[in-house]
């Protein structure tokens, strides 16, 4: 059975990015990393922490006396979770109007529109077969 698309809540996203730069890391020093960001307390990263490791989106090992926190996701598994959410809640599931909105919010290179043109029509050879 497929793993569930991911979802991450804002804060889960402080956490995760800051886990990836960083890691292994503990949640004192992760505490200390977000503090002028975020203004948590120690107890709040590490309630968050220990969520995020029952959601299976931080993996925790003890060594001595200290909880060493790794990433159990990649940032690619996060970002089409996040896309993938978008695409259910904010466009009910079509695509076409999602990639239209990116299109017009962003000012789109030259090289990205033939990345994207060379994408499509990558795709377009593999529905042939």
């Amino acid at each position: 059975m497929p793993k569930p698309e991911i979802e991450l809540t804002e804060s889960e996203w402080q956490i995760i990015k800051a886990v990836w730069d960083s890691e292994p890391c503990t949640a004192p020093a992760l505490q200390e990393k977000l503090f002028k960001q975020t203004r948590w307390t120690y107890s709040t990263v590490r309630t968050l922490m220990d969520r995020m490791v029952g959601k299976e989106l931080l993996a925790a090992e003890k060594v001595r006396h200290q909880t060493l926190y790794r990433s159990a996701v990649t940032p690619q598994q996060a970002q089409r979770g996040e896309l993938l959410y978008a695409l259910k809640h904010a466009f009910n599931g079509a695509l076409t109007p999602m990639v239209q909105c990116l299109l017009e919010s962003k000012d789109v290179s030259a090289g990205e529109l033939a990345e994207l043109e060379a994408l499509l029509k990558s795709r377009k050879r593999g529905a042939k077969k």
